[in-house]
């Protein structure tokens, strides 16, 4: 046995057995009164001299272990002194490799000492200490004991922490103790990039609202003492309070970069009053259709193109049944305008509708009319001058459904436009008293599209008494609803909220099971998008007083668009637990609703992405038929112009499904997911489909609508809501997609009854998908920039790459989904950290050139 232990005890080399009789020695000279100063003096040396590598425990602290409980009986029996404080330190830094957790004896010897020297002992130490405070601060927490010893030392390390480069440990220390706030007072020109993207990632993953407003108020605060002021405005931003962005916009005084940010609030659609006319005018977004076409003459394509371009139905393989089968020429042309306006939108120039011998417009019947001059204001998208005079004869046409359509190109026009002048309005608003149904609908879908997100009371004035009014069709009361919604987008607006619901309690049981019916849900929840638990008393409303055939509707509709890009797992949870009941046919519409608020809740953030791509492959295997016709929908709204090649396969086995609506659901997710990228395998995939389905008419009709959405402005285009590198979310384009998703919820009597006009609502969230350069004086200059796939940084030690597989280009450059840009010349420092949509430079100062 005692061979055994001579083998398990390691002989010490004379260097370390001279240092263990040493140490011994000066733990016993510790109890001798006279000695006990200098010998702890010795001690304190030996422990911070000690070099060891990484990985193992410095020597002197594994020869002091068996004599760790000598050294606390002798502190124990001491009386007060400045010796016995020095005593605590020594014996706090013991603690760490000798003390128990639980006890958490290292904070404990360090509050009976001197807590100054808390930073003496080195960063090992000190991130122990963070640990300890952490889980003391917790338990007094509880007990509602006393806490000000702690956080006095908090405000000790904190600098400390921030000094030596460990940021990230200072913010977690200061988020645990509750004094995030005090950040600010540590925050320089050299570190405040690191710690605000540390700030901004651990707010996605604060437990509610008010824990991640206060979050990104100190990331806010942080970017103004630093003087990034658009930086700061992004965050305002997305903390979405107009008294936050307020105060962004008045701390900037550098004229230059309030520029910046007023492209950042025009980006955003903020209803922003400024006094400087400029400033003004940026805002008002009137500078985009010039922008635009600059952009597409730079890149060579303002060439009008035609359906058939698009099409290549020289390429389609013809299948199912006759050979070269075709629409009926109504539903050709009317598929041909829908397709027309999607490519060449925004371009004001086409091959189709402005030709003025073929008269194209006549070609179509009834409300195929309307869609055909709605088609217009696609085609002139933001050009608000040229576009009112070319669409203005229009309005003079004999037959009202020409008229309308007239009157909704009007609005589309001035789609996140504000004119100084406003003719939208004085145009839309003249004959309305007299207009009949037709005209009506015009007038609704032209004022939602022209006003979405700018809040104008007048604009409520106008609509509010349609959405009343039982006497007027259902059809319009439910469109002037879902306008009120896309105008007091995300704003909680009482008035429109109550207006919606009176008439939901006052239009009989027959009129809410009409399809458009679902608008005045979806007008409510437009009203509370994003604003999460501001929305329980009027759920508690539509709970009580709603009649049953539309109450889950609007129930999960406007419960799905208060969370929408929450992330909120308990509600992701609610809408999964909805879809799992099995139910009838006439009882299943909320449940296609509870798919989409799933995608709506989850499409913040990848991972929640990622996982609800997983989920929907089991509601595809076990779900029941209505749950499979509104997936694919709920995959294109996590994945909008964004064609993941696994989305793609699930998307294109769904398109060949059995059951009709769910293939033309599947079809038109495909366009969504591609929308405005070209992308070259999807035009593949759909022209296989065009010649799959070339005898079914609806099937064809919905291909080719994919065609166009993914051609859209040929190429230069995007759906996304998200921008600002996925970070904020436009509550306008989000509002122009739910409507296009919700009437694609019941395909047959929305898109293939007269509804195709509701597709232009997608007007709403068209934004190019375009990075600008301009200088001091906001004229375009061309610069090289590296494009590639944008790196998630935060947290990581050094400088590392934020962007890889880059390539270099020369502004103006589109950027795909999840790229990033970063400029590759030091000769101009960008306004903005974030490179995109327009952004303006300023020569550098210290550059050399070479």
């Amino acid at each position: 046995m005692a061979d055994s232990k001579e083998k398990i005890t390691p002989e010490l080399s004379e260097e370390d057995q001279a240092l263990k009789d040493k140490l011994d020695l000066l733990v016993q000279n510790l109890q001798d009164l006279s000695s006990a100063e200098a010998s702890l003096k010795s001690l304190e040396t030996e422990v911070q001299t000690a070099t060891t590598s990484m990985t193992s425990i410095p020597k002197p602290l594994k020869f002091l272990k068996p004599h760790y409980s000598t050294i606390k009986t002798l502190y124990s029996t001491l009386s007060a002194s400045p010796f016995k404080t020095e005593l605590a330190n020594f014996l706090s830094i013991l603690a760490v490799t000798m003390g128990t957790p639980e006890e958490r004896e290292s904070l404990q010897f360090l509050l009976q000492g001197n807590q100054d020297a808390a930073t003496k002992w080195g960063q090992e130490y000190v991130r122990n200490l963070c640990g300890e405070i952490r889980d003391e601060y917790l338990l007094r927490l509880r007990g509602e004991q006393d806490r000000a010893d702690l956080l006095s030392i908090v405000d000790i390390i904190a600098p400390f922490l921030i000094k030596h480069s460990s940021e990230f440990e200072a913010i977690d220390l200061l988020s645990e103790v509750d004094c995030l706030e005090n950040l600010t007072q540590y925050v320089e020109l050299d570190n405040y990039k690191r710690m605000c993207q540390y700030i901004e990632g651990m707010a996605l993953y604060a437990a509610d609202p008010d824990e991640m407003y206060k979050t990104l108020h100190v990331c806010f605060k942080c970017y103004l003492k630093a003087g990034k002021f658009p930086e700061a405005l992004r965050i305002a931003l997305k903390i979405n309070r107009p008294e936050i962005i307020n105060e962004a916009m008045e701390s900037c005084t550098d004229p230059v970069a309030k520029k910046q940010m007023c492209y950042q609030l025009a980006r955003q659609r903020v209803n922003f009053q400024i006094e400087d006319e400029d400033l003004a005018k940026i805002i008002s977004n009137e500078f985009m259709n010039e922008a635009f076409i600059k952009l597409a003459t730079d890149l060579e394509v303002l060439e009008p193109k035609v359906p058939e371009d698009i099409y290549k139905s020289h390429l389609e393989e013809r299948g199912r049944g006759v050979q070269g089968g075709q629409l009926d020429s109504h539903k050709q042309n009317l598929a041909s305008t829908i397709v027309n306006a999607f490519v060449n939108a925004g371009y004001c120039n086409d091959a189709l509708v402005f030709d003025e011998e073929k008269k194209w417009v006549f070609r179509h019947k009834e409300w195929g009319l309307m869609t055909a001059a709605a088609s217009l204001g696609l085609l002139l998208l933001w050009n608000v001058d040229e576009g009112m005079t070319r669409i203005d004869k229009y309005q003079y046409s004999r037959e009202d459904f020409i008229r309308s359509g007239a009157l909704m190109a009007f609005g589309t026009v001035n789609a996140g436009i504000k004119n100084e002048c406003d003719p939208a309005f004085a145009l839309l608003t003249e004959g309305l008293d007299a207009a009949n149904d037709k005209l009506r609908v015009g007038i609704i879908a032209g004022l939602s599209l022209a006003y979405a997100g700018s809040g104008r009371e007048d604009v409520l004035e106008v609509l509010s008494p349609i959405v009343i009014d039982t006497s007027v069709s259902l059809e319009s009361s439910a469109l002037a609803a879902l306008g009120l919604g896309l105008v007091f987008v995300g704003t909680c607006n009482e008035d429109v909220a109550q207006v919606v619901l009176q008439t939901l309690m006052e239009r009989s049981e027959t009129e809410l099971s009409s399809p458009y019916a679902r608008f005045f849900a979806l007008g409510i929840g437009l009203v509370f998008l994003g604003q999460q638990d501001r929305v329980q008393t009027t759920m508690s409303i539509i709970e009580d007083l709603v009649a049953a055939p539309i109450k889950k509707y609007a129930l999960l509709t406007v419960e799905s668009c208060a969370y929408a890009g929450s992330g909120n797992v308990l509600k992701v949870q609610e809408m999964l637990q909805a879809c799992a009941e099995h139910l009838e046919e006439k009882e299943w519409q909320h449940q296609m609703v509870a798919v989409i608020g799933f995608s709506l809740i989850a499409m913040g953030e990848n991972v929640g992405i990622d996982m609800a791509l997983r989920a929907f492959d089991h509601l595809l295997q076990y779900g029941d038929l209505n749950i499979k016709r509104a997936t694919p929908l709920a995959i294109a709204l996590l994945c909008i112009s964004n064609p993941k090649v696994n989305v793609i396969d699930i998307l294109s086995k769904l398109s060949h499904d059995v059951d009709a609506q769910v293939a033309q659901a599947a079809i038109f997710a495909i366009g969504m997911v591609g929308a405005g990228t070209n992308n070259s395998r999807l035009a593949g995939t759909l022209r296989q489909l065009a010649g799959f389905y070339s005898n079914e008419d609806n099937q064809l009709f919905m291909v080719r609508i994919a065609q166009g959405l993914l051609h859209m402005g040929k190429g230069l285009m995007t759906l996304d809501p998200y921008h600002s590198e996925r970070y904020l979310l436009s509550p306008v384009a989000l509002g122009g997609i739910l409507t296009v998703l919700h009437t694609m919820l019941n395909i047959d009597q929305l898109v293939h009854g007269h509804g195709q006009y509701l597709l232009f609502y997608l007007a709403c969230a068209i934004y190019p998908r375009m990075l600008v350069t301009l200088d001091e004086n906001l004229q375009p200059i061309s610069v090289q920039v590296r494009v590639g796939q944008a790196v998630d940084t935060v947290g990581q030690a050094g400088n590392p790459r934020t962007i890889t597989g880059f390539q270099t280009h020369t502004t103006p450059v589109l950027l795909a989904y999840g790229e990033r840009a970063e400029l590759a010349t030091e000769e101009y420092i960008p306004y903005s950290e974030v490179l995109e949509n327009f952004i303006i430079l300023k020569k550098n100062p210290n550059f050399v050139p070479e």
